[in-house]
């Protein structure tokens, strides 16, 4: 492989709050952004995604203070995604210490901001996020507002589009297979990847090490994000003690203002009900690089 694959862990946030649900719904609280940022950091993550759940419905970015003490504290390459409508928006989250935004819903109703924004700051700056959810008959089609929005774009077309347009990335986000931890949907990676030169993120259903080498190999990806296969690892009650940053606050409903009312009513009761196999970073890159992938290793 001519190109080191990143690992990014993506962080989706509701207020102050890490969350994590199943096919961009029903969200359980784990913890904070702040605590899990600095974790990745540690344990060598490439890159992190924040993405503000509630941006685009609501008409707001909030992530701007996050991204700031994000920036104070780790040194960890950032994109920021969710209600980003505008220039000055982008704008923003640059000078408060983001690397990249992402763009979805704003450029899905007005695609010249990604040209744009492109043009201002520079194509390495611009993700296109592209949420797609796969349709009965087998096609794809572009959701917006974190999966709320059904468009009537195509999502290969549109892919070719974003790129046309000036974006330098694409966030691209199975909706069926978010959160499912049964594989990522290596006929849409793959279909996206080889139709545009720009880098591919794949997002989107990993649940066990297998999946990060399959959706690079098969799906041609050109990075891989994912969420529970890592936020499980790494909020579980305290149990790896040479973690000199773990804290028995890291445990799912820690830091609790909303989520799933019945998971909350449950508690936590272990791994039993969890959909992924837990794993940490330096496992999966540990796993890619042994299996012909190569990764970065800190």
């Amino acid at each position: 492989m001519s190109h080191s694959i990143r690992i990014i862990a993506r962080l989706d946030i509701k207020g102050p709050n890490l969350v994590k649900g199943l096919q961009l719904e029903g969200n359980r609280v784990l913890g904070t952004a702040q605590q899990y940022s600095e974790i990745y950091y540690h344990e060598g993550a490439d890159e992190l995604i924040y993405q503000d759940v509630v941006a685009s419905l609501y008409g707001r970015s909030s992530l701007k203070e996050i991204v700031q003490k994000t920036s104070e504290t780790t040194a960890i390459p950032l994109t920021v995604a969710g209600g980003i409508r505008t220039i000055e928006d982008v704008t923003d989250l640059l000078r408060a210490g983001a690397d990249k935004v992402a763009i979805n819903t704003a450029a899905v109703s007005n695609p010249r901001i990604l040209t744009e924004a492109a043009r201002v700051f520079g194509s390495q700056c611009i993700v296109a996020s592209i949420e797609t959810y796969r349709q009965k008959d087998g096609g794809y089609e572009v959701w917006t507002d974190y999966g709320r929005e059904v468009s009537d774009l195509e999502t290969i077309e549109w892919g070719k589009r974003v790129e046309e347009l000036g974006a330098g990335e694409i966030l691209l986000t199975s909706i069926n297979n978010e959160g499912m931890g049964n594989g990522f949907d290596l006929e849409l990676v793959e279909a996206v990847s080889s139709s545009v030169s720009i880098p591919v993120i794949s997002c989107g259903g990993a649940g066990k090490l297998e999946h990060f080498k399959e959706v690079v190999t098969k799906g041609k990806a050109d990075a891989v994000a994912a969420a529970s296969i890592f936020h499980y690892h790494y909020c579980q009650p305290v149990n790896q003690p040479n973690m000199s940053y773990s804290s028995p606050d890291l445990r799912m409903g820690a830091h609790i203002d909303s989520g799933n009312i019945e998971f909350l009513n449950e508690g936590y009761g272990g791994t039993a009900d969890l959909m992924v196999d837990s794993c940490s970073i330096g496992s999966v890159k540990e796993y890619l690089n042994e299996n012909g992938v190569e990764t970065r290793i800190i």
